[in-house]
């Protein structure tokens, strides 16, 4: 693999650029393969990336039906934070953003991190008191944090509208300093360049339309382009892991749902961090071409299709506009749709399945791009056979849905008695 370099930057353009090495190959696929990745996104990328450069095992194949980047990796607004409440969700993103701050070193190729900070903005008595207590659970597992009040939110966004006059008025904010945004293009073609490197074979506009399974073990796919044999293949395929998992027998509690963003006309330099909001149900972030890139929840129907809906872009600019009155005459330049699947309890699945060497990556919903770069985690545990279960297929413990309610129930208690001592 050629390193990128200043140097190397010169003299290519010597040559007016015209003999850059190709990022990746385009192979022809091999009859059999010792793993089979199905999704060319940054987690089925990233995955086959460590199984090479940390594991050794480069007779792999990653089998993408359209091309790289092209499904939700790049249908994603690619804000990076760990700012999670729980133990287990904080630890596991920290980890991820420590990988994301030497990403572009390890893989000699810019994914345009930029740590311009994560404000979650409160607008609500008891939206404080959550900030509060996840900034305190952060600071706990080591993880920067800050609370900070409307005149420090002001300083930080002077487009915000922190008056009291506001509709929804801003109370305060939590603050990360080391999160921000990428590059989800970057980040895929970064992966995919490492991944060759390491002889990985790449199989672009490769549909798999089954699974070759006998006795209870998988034993390849059906693809396009003829069958390729595998005894262990993994499923990251995000909103489509429902449709693959049925052709393995498997169904999964999972959800499939349209999400939406957009992009604006490109502006000088007006949003200095990223913006969120879940009271008022919007964030927006400014792209380094200088488009305001806009998003919030998921649509509340399940689909598949890659577009948007007239009610999901009014309510999103509203809540934007709400935030920054400024922006009411910002023309849109364009708007997407990618597909999230969500589970239940809103964790992901790395897991095995009832068939032997089928693995499945997936539910990680809308906070996909933040753990990319936790591949070398996953495929370490999954690909190594060490049992990483979080949901059994067919059944759901009665055991844990008891516990999660009984959890909830003493959460609403804890909320209730913190207001009583307020008043």
């Amino acid at each position: 693999m050629q390193r990128f370099s200043g140097f190397g930057l010169i003299s290519h353009g010597l040559s007016y650029h015209e003999n850059w090495q190709k990022m990746w190959r385009n192979p022809t696929p091999k009859k059999s393969y010792d793993v089979i990745i199905i999704g060319g996104g940054g987690h089925g990328l990233g995955t086959a990336y460590y199984l090479a450069k940390e594991f050794g095992i480069r007779n792999v194949a990653v089998i993408e039906k359209g091309w790289l980047g092209g499904g939700n990796t790049a249908r994603n607004t690619t804000i990076v934070r760990s700012n999670y409440l729980w133990d287990e969700a904080a630890a596991l993103f920290e980890h991820s953003m420590k990988k994301w701050e030497g990403l572009t070193q390890e893989l000699n190729y810019n994914v345009m991190f930029s740590q311009r900070g994560v404000l979650n903005l409160g607008h609500t008595l008891q939206d404080m008191r959550d900030i509060q207590r996840r900034v305190n659970a952060n600071r706990l597992n080591g993880i920067d944090g800050e609370v900070l009040n409307a005149r420090q939110v002001q300083d930080l966004e002077p487009l915000l509208d922190c008056s009291a006059r506001a509709r929804f008025p801003i109370m305060g904010a939590s603050w990360q300093a080391r999160g921000g945004v990428a590059r989800h293009d970057a980040v895929a073609w970064g992966f995919a360049r490492g991944a060759d490197a390491h002889g990985v074979d790449i199989l672009q506009q490769t549909e798999v339309t089954g699974l070759m399974i006998r006795d209870g073990q998988i034993y390849g796919v059906h693809t396009n382009r003829g069958d390729i044999e595998a005894k262990t293949v993994g499923c990251v395929v995000a909103g489509n892991s429902g449709v693959l998992a049925k052709m393995a027998g498997i169904r999964l509690p999972l959800e499939s749902h349209p999400l939406q963003a957009l992009v604006s006309e490109p502006l000088k330099p007006v949003v200095n961090t990223v913006v969120m909001s879940n009271h008022v149900h919007g964030y927006i972030s400014q792209s380094d071409k200088g488009d305001l890139v806009i998003g919030a929840g998921i649509d509340g129907y399940t689909g598949y299709g890659q577009r948007g809906s007239y009610p999901i872009i009014e309510h999103t600019l509203q809540a934007i506009v709400e935030m920054f009155p400024a922006f009411s005459r910002v023309r849109m330049n364009r708007q997407w749709g990618g597909i999230v699947d969500t589970t239940p309890d809103a964790s992901p699945i790395i897991s095995k399945t009832s068939v032997n060497g089928l693995y499945f990556n997936c539910g990680w919903a809308r906070v996909a791009s933040k753990p990319h770069r936790d591949r070398r985690m996953s495929s370490r545990r999954a690909w190594r056979s060490v049992r990483c279960i979080r949901w059994r297929p067919r059944s759901l413990s009665i055991v844990s849905i008891l516990a999660r309610w009984l959890m909830n129930t003493a959460q609403q208690q804890w909320r209730t008695n913190l207001a009583r001592e307020d008043i």
